[in-house]
C-alpha cells in the first residue's frame, strides 16, 4: 500500500505543478506533449526491468524504486530545458507500478480476496490529498522547489515503510504460452489502455485546462486533479463492493459511459464550476474501469498464467502513455484543450460500445 500512497502523492504534486514547470521549460503544448511521450517509452521500458531488480535487490526492490522516483521529481522541479525534464520524468515509477501491482495479484491469488480496488484507491485518496496540499501551496506562492523537497520527504518516508514487503514476480514463461488466452488478455489490455488514456488526460491536462481555457486561478487549477483523485478513491471503493452484485464486463460498461459524459462535461463547460463537475463524474467513472479489468483477467486465466496475463493485460495498457500526452498536446495546440477532451470522451464511448461487449462475449 505504501507503493500506491507514494506513486499517487508524486504524480499529484508533478501534475498539480505542470502549468508553473511546463512555463519553466518554455515549452508549447505539443512539444511537452511529445517531450512525455518519449518519456511515457522509458518508463514503459522500465516496467520490464522489474522481475530483474526484485530477483537482483529482493525486498529492497520496491523502496529503492521509490527512491528513484523521489530523484526523479526533484529533477522536475529545477528543471530549466525540456530534455531534463523528460528524463526526470522517466525514471522510477514503470518499476515501482509493476512491483505494487504484482504484489497485489499475488496476493489476490493466494486469499481469494478482492483487493485491486482497494489498493488503487489508496492511490487515488494520496493522489488527492497532495493535489489539495499543492493547490494551497500554489495559491501561497510557495516556491516549487520547497514543494518537491517536501514531496521527497514523504516519498523516503515511504520508502523506509515499503522495505518489508517482497513481491513475487515470475517471469513471462511461468506456466506455459499454451495456458495463456492471448485474445482475452489483449481485450482486456485495450480497455486498460482507454481508461488510462482518460485518467492521465484528465490528470496532466485538467490544471491547464481550468486555469488557461477557462481563466481559473492556481489553486482552482489545483482543483482540477485532487477532485479528480477524490471521485477516483470514491469510485474504486463503491466499485469494490459493487463487484459483489454486479457482473465485471457490465459494471465496466456503466462506468465507462459515466467517465464519458463527465469529460464531455469537462471540454464543453463555459466555467470552472461546471468543468470540475465534469472531471469529478469523469473520475468517478473511470476509477473502476482498469482494476476490473485487470481483476477479470485474473480470475479467467490458469493459476500458473495469471500474472504473466496481468503484466502483459497492464503493458499493453500503459501504451496509452505512448500516445496519449502527444495526442493531447498535439489536438491541444491545433484545436485547443476544448477539443482534446471531447476527443477523450469519443474514443471512452467507442470503448463502452463495442470493446467491452466483445470482451465480455469473449470470456462467454
Amino acid at each position: 500500500m505504501a507503493g500506491f500512497i507514494a506513486i499517487g502523492a508524486a504524480w499529484a504534486v508533478y501534475f498539480a505543478h505542470m502549468p508553473v514547470i511546463k512555463a519553466n521549460v518554455g515549452a508549447s503544448d505539443g512539444a511537452y506533449g511529445v517531450a512525455v511521450f518519449f518519456a511515457a517509452i522509458g518508463a514503459i521500458g522500465a516496467m520490464w526491468l522489474a522481475p530483474f531488480a526484485q530477483r537482483v535487490a529482493g525486498g529492497k526492490a520496491l523502496p529503492l524504486a521509490i527512491i528513484v522516483v523521489a530523484i526523479g521529481m526533484l529533477g522536475a522541479s529545477f528543471s530549466s530545458l525540456l530534455v531534463v525534464l523528460a528524463l526526470a520524468m522517466l525514471v522510477g515509477s514503470g518499476v515501482t507500478d509493476v512491483l505494487i501491482n504484482a504484489r497485489v495479484a499475488e496476493i489476490e491469488a493466494r486469499s481469494g480476496r478482492t483487493l485491486m480496488n482497494l489498493n488503487q484507491a489508496m492511490y487515488s485518496f494520496a493522489y488527492a490529498g497532495a493535489a489539495l496540499l499543492a493547490g494551497v501551496l500554489r495559491e501561497a506562492q510557495v516556491d516549487l522547489r520547497i514543494a518537491f523537497a517536501g514531496l521527497v520527504v514523504v516519498l523516503l518516508a515511504l520508502a523506509y515503510r515499503a522495505q518489508d514487503v517482497i513481491p513475487n514476480i515470475e517471469d513471462d514463461d511461468v506456466g506455459g504460452a499454451g495456458q495463456m488466452p492471448h485474445a482475452l488478455v489483449i481485450m482486456a489490455g485495450l480497455v486498460v489502455l482507454v481508461a488510462f488514456l482518460a485518467e492521465a488526460s484528465a490528470e496532466e491536462w485538467s490544471a491547464l485546462h481550468l486555469e488557461r481555457t477557462l481563466g481559473g486561478t492556481p489553486g482552482e487549477g489545483a482543483l482540477g486533479p485532487a477532485l479528480l483523485g477524490l471521485t477516483m478513491g470514491i469510485g474504486r471503493l463503491s466499485g469494490h463492493g459493487l463487484a459483489r452484485f454486479m457482473r465485471d464486463t457490465t459494471l465496466m460498461l456503466v462506468a465507462t459511459l459515466v467517465s464519458t459524459s463527465g469529460l464531455l462535461i469537462a471540454g464543453l463547460a463555459g466555467n470552472v464550476g461546471v468543468a470540475l463537475s465534469g472531471f469529478a463524474l469523469g473520475g468517478l467513472g473511470i476509477s473502476v474501469v482498469a482494476p476490473l479489468a485487470l481483476a477479470f483477467v485474473g480470475r479467467r486465466v490458469p493459476a500458473k498464467a495469471r500474472l504473466a496475463a496481468i503484466s502483459r493485460a497492464s503493458v499493453l495498457g500503459y501504451g496509452a502513455f505512448f500516445f496519449g500526452p502527444p495526442m493531447m498536446g498535439l489536438i491541444a495546440q491545433g484545436f485547443g484543450l476544448r477539443t482534446a477532451f471531447v476527443v477523450v470522451a469519443a474514443l471512452l464511448a467507442l470503448t463502452a460500445v463495442v470493446l467491452i461487449p466483445a470482451l465480455a462475449q469473449r470470456a462467454r
